[in-house]
Order: C-alpha cells, then structure tokens, then sequence
C-alpha cells in the first residue's frame, strides 16, 4: 500500500482554547497552500483510493481542497487516530483498517503525524528524525513489515515544482 502523509496548511496561530481550535480554520495562506499541493500532486500523477483526514477543521479544508485537485470524488474519511495526540498505536490500526486500499492520503498534525512518518519508515521502531512542515507530503510504500520512504517535499520543494511545471506550459515567444 503507498500512503502519503500530509500534514495539514497554514492554519495561523493556536487558540488556547482546544475546543475552539478544533474549528480553527486555514488561513489566505493555507488555502493558496492547498491548490499548489494538489496540482503539485497531480501534475506528479498522484491517485489516492481514499483520503482520511483528521476531524479537525484545518485537517478536514487540506484534504478537502487537496483531494478536489488531485479529482478525488470518493467520501472524505474522518479518523481520530490523526487527532492531534493520537498514538502510533491508533495510527497502526487506521492503516489496517484501510489495508485493502492501494493507495491513501493521511492528513493530520504534528507532532504526532510526523512520529508516525518516522515510526514508520524506521527498521527498529523507533522514531526516524522527521519533521513534516505544514503543507508537506511524504510519499511511503508500505509493505507488510516494512516501509519506504519514496520522496517527502517541503512546502518551498512543491512551490519549486509547482513554478517549474507552470514555467514549462506556458507558450514561447519568439525573439526578434
């Protein structure tokens, strides 16, 4: 199974609240954040089966707005194993629920997403040294006792790729 790992966009600041900052919403930012994932993703031919999400509204809008540019027309799924302060544990038993998936999108938050990313992809078990940047996605084969890491971009790595890729389409003029 591939799993990307998304970690949800620019949200601004936390609330202290916890109950309000369930509701926080993306910010400008986040939401221009989103579009450039999503036709980054698709421009690199990127197919999830299914999008789970966090039920945390910022995590809900990415995957949201995400799925929308990669021409997702499946149910969003919302999983509190990618609350913030989930377990690896919950994590685990989200990816064998979803084990029949070729490939799924897990949005969610740090710190706990990027424990999961490193947990994942370590031979031992223990955390590897990641740090997914809001807006990043890592890439992730999946076998039955092992993971890969295939690629992990930044949020500056798929703003070069998506400026590259638009570079590229746009028609040449001539010099005289």
């Amino acid at each position: 199974m591939i799993v990307y790992f998304l970690r949800h966009a620019n949200a601004g600041e936390p609330l202290a609240n916890l109950k309000k900052d369930e509701k926080r919403a993306l910010d400008k930012e986040g939401i221009e954040q989103c579009g450039m994932v999503g036709r980054t993703l698709a421009a690199l031919d990127v197919h999830v089966d299914t999008i789970i999400s966090s039920p945390l509204k910022r995590a809900a809008q990415t995957a949201s707005l995400v799925g929308n540019e990669l021409s997702y027309e499946g149910k969003l799924q919302l999983e509190d194993g990618l609350r913030p302060g989930a377990s690896f544990a919950d994590f685990r038993r989200l990816l064998e629920k979803y084990s029949k998936q070729e490939a799924i999108m897990v949005v969610g938050h740090n710190p706990n997403l990027s424990e999961c990313l490193g947990r994942s992809i370590s031979e031992t078990g223990c955390e590897a040294g990641t740090e997914l940047k809001k807006g990043a996605v890592a890439k992730v084969e999946m076998g039955r006792n092992s993971a890969q890491l295939q690629w992990c971009l930044t949020p500056k790595v798929l703003r070069s790729i998506y400026a590259a890729a638009a570079e590229s389409s746009r028609p040449k003029t001539s010099r005289k």
